[in-house]
């Protein structure tokens, strides 16, 4: 938004656009101030896009004259002059567009800062309503700007620093029983067999020197003989330490001409400095002898498969991938030394300096490496990905279950939904980071379900043609149990983990009345035809009993539901078939009324600035992208069709489950069936919990829930019109009243804008009652 400086501006208003920049300036000047307090959002880093939750947990509220604006992503400077404000003016002396209740929306907007134009795009996407919801980042981050933390975690074991504590802790120790051991034992037994060949001895000591090493590799450090001694912290000859100036009158003044000394003064005189050529480099010489591939052939290949066995088994318990780079480092090499330059020392404690080596490891075990990537990629979703080719190979090539199970079959299947949807979800937040929004909305419509579509449209397909009516309630049951998870189990376990760490947590209740609002038009719309059938069909009951010989005896019966193709066969063809046909098109048009209410009419009620993270300098306009347009676009056609081969082969394996299991049909579909896909977006929901972000979290569930309503029940109703496979939106009892009572339980709980880890705990125990109601539920009588 371009503001023009008229000659009609009062002095007040210049003299606020002059504290504006001089405020600014200071800002940036100090930056330890920076960090202790807050700084005040200016224009000059603010990206103003609509429409938005605020997060009024984290919320950086805006001076009363903030008016809205909606502008791209810059780090130019912007001054908003308001016209007939006075600066001593009241915040509720300025009437708001949107009235008194307008105003108090816009007093909690938050600030939430974005390193770069790309993942500004993506935060924005979070708060807009229909968008799949993504906490992970969709840009590189230098290592240099993130914590100490996150860069230990990509650190490459080559540096000695100085440490705090012990080495003997519970990591390490498991470390000796889980790795040290045996990869010890096998440099010990290997080290005779070097001895015996004589000429190998020297990798014979070496062989010796790693068993030492590896039974206990913490406290100490591998250093090359040419290299030890050599240290990072450079030190300049000739020089002398410069003594500290002390606040005399005569600094200040020196100091006044040094701060108004130019940095760059041209020399009349030309100073030629000689840049020594680097010696080049040489093959070390070890690479000439005989015992060096003595040693290839009799002791490297066996250690090769041993370090590359323990490698990849550290590395698929991600919390101790340091013995995976310390086994990596070692194999590819400190192996492949002279071994007169492998050198293994105890650490002492450094002053300060760090040393660089070739290998020095402090701890096995660290629990932050579930936030370590590969490509952006979180390491938990990247090692489940050999998971889906084991379940393609075994799925298609043992049909007859020789070799494997079929509960063996199906748990593989299930579990390759996880990182094919993890993978779909950032494809999508890729493509609408780095698009406008009319492709990011196309993308989040079409890809955002396309999850949940593929496994229940494989399982209407098997059920047609198996000729059972069983598909079709396990696809109702997954249907109902996404519903109670998305409404109850999300939002709950969100509060009982944000409310332990942040006590209360607060989130716009006007947000999550538009949301609850839609639940109720969904839930009624979605059981309108199970209530019609209940209205007008007959009651059938499977047997009735009485007493022998006593005629005005009650009968007994079992088993008794509403039938409507009993009493008129042409009832479902002419009344209820319409019914289901017009809720398919009333619904998305609910959806689409809610998307123009939230984006276009009422989007102050979502409005959040999001600033840029460097304050609109550094390298704010600089980023590398995980993921371009066109390879996020693969991997998201790519997972969509992987995604269709696992469900057909879990809807394939789950017909004997369901036959000789003696759990309900309707618990395993509510549970495994409905909340395995979603395990991705639960994570998101807990992460944003963590940052105090409860609205994003709460956001999650209502948006999946109400995309299951208003999008996925009606596509199913609509490919059921094109292929027919018998589906017909009737649901049993228990999905009517379970998810009635969800949706009002949880609007009760979103009335006063306030959460904690009670009514989280609440929320989480009323899911669990409903599990254990489908749980001791008989089956289905189809089933």
């Amino acid at each position: 938004m371009s503001h023009r400086k008229t000659n009609g501006m009062t002095g007040e208003q210049e003299n606020l656009r002059r504290r504006s920049t001089a405020d600014s300036s200071e800002n940036h000047a100090d930056p330890e101030q920076h960090q202790r307090f807050p700084r005040r959002p200016s224009q000059s880093d603010r990206l103003c896009v609509g429409p938005h939750h605020p997060d009024l947990a984290v919320a950086e509220t805006p001076s009363p004259d903030a008016s809205h604006h909606f502008c791209h992503y810059t780090p130019k400077c912007l001054l908003a002059v308001h016209r007939g404000g006075q600066s001593g003016t009241p915040a509720r002396s300025t009437p708001s567009r949107f009235g008194e209740e307008g105003w108090h929306d816009a007093s909690t907007k938050t600030t939430i800062r974005a390193e770069n134009e790309v993942e500004a795009n993506r935060e924005a996407n979070n708060y807009k309503f229909g968008f799949r919801k993504w906490k992970g980042n969709v840009t590189e981050r230098p290592i240099k700007d993130r914590s100490d933390i996150v860069k230990e975690l990509y650190s490459d074991l080559n540096t000695v620093k100085p440490q705090a504590g012990s080495v003997i802790t519970c990591g390490n120790i498991a470390y000796v029983f889980l790795f040290g051991w045996w990869i010890s034992l096998i440099y010990f037994l290997i080290c005779p067999v070097m001895f015996l060949t004589i000429c190998g001895a020297p990798y014979g000591k070496l062989c010796w020197k790693m068993t030492c090493y590896f039974m206990w590799p913490f406290g100490k450090s591998i250093k090359k003989a040419s290299d030890a001694g050599k240290k990072c912290c450079v030190k300049f000859p000739n020089c002398e330490p410069i003594p500290e100036e002390r606040d005399t009158e005569d600094s200040k003044d020196l100091s006044r001409v040094k701060e108004t000394t130019p940095l760059l003064v041209s020399s009349p005189v030309p100073i030629e400095i000689p840049v020594p050529e680097p010696p080049s480099k040489k093959p070390s010489p070890h690479w000439c002898r005989f015992n060096t591939y003595v040693w290839l052939v009799l002791g490297y290949p066996l250690l090769a498969v041993v370090h590359s066995l323990a490698c990849l088994l550290s590395w698929l318990l991600v919390f101790t991938i340091p013995v995976a780079k310390m086994n990596a480092r070692t194999l590819g090499t400190i192996l492949l030394m002279a071994p007169e330059d492998v050198q293994i020392h105890k650490l002492e404690k450094t002053h300060g300096c760090e040393t660089r080596v070739v290998l020095c490891c402090y701890r096995a075990f660290n629990v932050y490496y579930y936030k370590y990537t590969v490509q952006g990629i979180n390491i938990f979703a990247l090692n489940l990905l050999p998971l889906v080719l084991v379940t393609l190979i075994i799925g298609y090539t043992d049909r007859g279950h020789r070799y494997f199970s079929v509960e063996a079959k199906f748990a593989t299947a299930i579990s390759s939904i996880i990182p094919l949807s993890y993978y779909i979800g950032m494809g999508i937040a890729s493509i609408a980071a780095q698009s406008n929004f009319a492709v990011g909305a196309v993308v989040n419509a079409t890809f955002g379900s396309i999850t949940e579509m593929t496994f229940y449209i494989t399982a209407l397909l098997q059920g047609h043609r198996a000729a059972s009516k069983c598909y079709e309630e396990i696809v109702k049951a997954a249907l109902t149990g996404t519903l109670l998870g998305c409404i109850l189990f999300i939002p709950g376990i969100c509060m009982i983990i944000g409310g332990i760490k942040h006590r209360e947590q607060r989130f716009n209740s006007r947000s999550a009345g538009v949301s609850s609002a839609l639940l109720f038009i969904s839930i009624g719309g979605v059981f309108a035809p199970t209530l019609f059938s209940k209205t007008y069909g007959n009651l059938m009951c499977e047997s009735c009993t009485n007493t022998p010989g006593n005629v005005s005896a009650p009968f007994v019966c079992r088993d008794c539901h509403y039938d409507t193709s009993q009493t008129d066969p042409h009832l479902v063809l002419s009344h209820i078939e319409p019914l289901v046909y017009t809720i398919s098109v009333m619904l998305p048009a609910a959806y689409l009324i809610g998307l123009i209410f939230t984006l276009k009419t009422h989007s102050h009620i979502y409005d959040i600035h999001i600033s840029d993270g460097h304050g609109g300098h550094g390298h704010a306009g600089h980023h590398v992208v995980h993921w371009s347009r066109w390879r996020a676009l693969a991997v998201l056609i790519v997972a969509t069709l992987l995604m269709a081969a696992c469900a057909d082969l879990t809807t394939e394996n789950i017909q004997p489950i369901i036959a000789h299991s003696s759990v309900s049909q309707y618990f395993i579909g509510v549970t495994v069936l409905a909340m395995v896909p979603e395990l991705p977006e639960i994570v998101n929901g807990i992460q944003f919990a963590l940052q105090n972000n409860i609205s994003l979290s709460l956001e999650v569930g209502s948006c999946i829930a109400v995309q299951v309503c208003m999008i996925q029940i009606p596509l199913l109703i609509l490919f059921n019109a094109f292929y027919d496979v018998g589906f017909v939106l009737v649901f049993s009892d228990i999905h009517l009243w379970a998810s009635i009572f969800s949706v009002i339980v949880v609007n009760y709980i979103f009335m006063d804008g306030k959460c904690d880890y009670f009514q989280g705990t609440a929320l989480v125990v009323v899911y669990l009652i409903l599990l254990a109601l489908y749980f001791f539920a008989p089956s289905p009588r189809s089933c």
